[in-house]
């Protein structure tokens, strides 16, 4: 044997290097790999926001045969239980063959997103324009909102308590909305300025209509535009402007996701974070059957902003769903909890070659290298952060291996550029082992985010190997 052949072979029994699935898997594998991505692709379509994702996840599990499940109800191995909490987060459970003393087996995304929500009082017209204000939600960058379609999504409850779904711009031959922004030839003071201060939060006004209600073909002079707004939503929705006070209605990009690139190997689209984890570990829990351990797999609002509120990770829902289960069992709770594990399942930066100074590349998510691990996240000196112990992240490294996973470790970026944060804290606090991960998007955060085929796919088989 040669010695360049030895060192070869001490280079791979001894040295780490990510691989890319074209250097690890077969064609057929690689073909499976794009087939799956079109049912992600037809999903992120239809799932633009929290209530959406959750009212698909909720079709899907009635149909696969889970009952809804409620407090205080007996349960038993082999039940399958989905629990929805308030329409916006939604979990579905397995019961495992094992005793739930083993723990619980815990996988948790979220389903919203980083958009721009109507204000309660947002109608206003100036100079025969009639506009929605908005609140971002979530952290964006505010110019890249501006000159591109809108299409607004939400549900609005009448004063009555009846609810009535708005989707306005994503059907054929619907309108859509959108932000101006001022032509170069006058931008002289604007591109002067830095980027973040070059656009306001209350800047980001949307364009809904630009003509009067017209009386007896006779405009209405006093307010017109903003009637005409309410006539034609009265006509559409039967609401009054009062009933936006308590409405949940927001602005996301229209239209569908698309394939990038001449190979077809990226998709792009709105919503990827955390939506393409969501999907995945969803996917994977209702192709495994007969679990030995309890599977809880959760899909979360407000992670974008928090975590806070009834529908967020914060709230007792899940600790409430494991108390509940284990006295059904006969188990103690906090045994439960101890011996539990979690998978964290959102979303990491990708390196991007157009912007290198920003990651440390040993250390950050290489596209097609699989689905990314991180041990920590946080900003800085790791403040916020979950960061799991090397006896956990040494049993996930064992279950991708020993399962054929493709997974690649990564953190978020380099030291001083920022940081970020998951719901992983607010699962570990809870005396529950968790660890982060997820696909790598490259614009993460933007309206246009994009993320390979093949992690997509290896994040389905890391979530599968989990539920073993």
């Amino acid at each position: 044997m040669s010695t360049e052949s030895k060192n070869d072979r001490l280079s791979e029994k001894l040295l780490y290097k990510k691989k890319s699935v074209f250097e690890t898997k077969s064609r057929d594998e690689l073909d499976k790999m794009k087939r799956f991505a079109e049912g992600y692709k037809d999903w992120l379509n239809d799932a633009k926001t929290e209530r959406e994702a959750t009212a698909s996840m909720l079709s899907v599990l009635k149909a696969e045969g889970f009952r809804e499940y409620s407090f205080g109800d007996a349960v038993k191995s082999g039940d399958k239980l989905y629990f929805n909490n308030r329409g916006k987060n939604i979990f579905a459970i397995i019961i495992g063959e094992e005793s739930i003393d083993n723990g619980v087996r815990i996988c948790a995304s979220h389903i919203d997103s980083p958009r721009l929500d109507l204000k309660p009082c947002p109608i206003f017209e100036s100079e025969g324009i009639g506009y929605f204000k908005t609140h971002y939600y979530g952290g964006i960058k505010k110019y890249q909102w501006t000159t591109i379609p809108l299409a607004l999504h939400g549900v609005i409850t009448r004063v009555d308590g009846s609810s009535v779904d708005v989707n306005i711009g994503e059907d054929e031959g619907d309108p859509v909305f959108c932000i101006s922004d001022l032509l170069p030839h006058l931008a002289k003071d604007q591109v002067q300025k830095k980027l973040g201060e070059a656009f306001s939060g209350e800047g980001l006004n949307i364009m809904i209509c630009s003509s009067p209600y017209m009386e007896d073909n006779v405009p209405v002079k006093d307010e017109g535009v903003r009637l005409n707004i309410m006539s034609i939503l009265n006509d559409k929705y039967g609401i009054i402007e009062s009933d936006f006070l308590s409405a949940e209605l927001t602005a996301v990009p229209a239209g569908k996701s698309v394939d990038v690139g001449l190979d077809r190997w990226l998709i792009g689209g709105y919503g990827h974070d955390d939506r393409c984890c969501a999907y995945t570990s969803f996917r994977a829990l209702l192709d495994c059957s007969s679990p030995k351990h309890t599977l809880i797999f959760t899909f979360a609002d407000k992670e974008e902003v928090g975590s806070e509120g009834v529908t967020g990770m914060k709230c007792y829902a899940l600790l409430d769903i494991i108390e509940n289960l284990a006295a059904s069992l006969g188990s103690n709770p906090a045994v439960v909890r101890n011996n539990s594990m979690c998978l964290s399942a959102d979303v990491s930066a990708a390196h991007d070659p157009n912007y290198p100074e920003v990651t440390e590349k040993n250390n950050s998510a290489i596209l097609h290298c699989g689905v990314a691990v991180a041990k920590y996240t946080g900003s800085r000196g790791k403040s916020g952060t979950n960061e799991t112990t090397s006896e956990f992240a040494s049993y996930i490294r064992n279950t991708f291996d020993r399962e054929g996973v493709v997974w690649q470790m990564a953190e978020l970026g380099k030291v001083d550029q920022g940081g970020g944060g998951t719901v992983a804290m607010y699962i570990s606090e809870k005396n529950i082992d968790t660890i982060d991960i997820g696909v790598p998007v490259i614009s993460m955060h933007a309206p246009f985010e994009i993320i390979s085929k093949a992690d997509l796919y290896e994040a389905y088989l890391a979530f599968s190997a989990f539920c073993k």
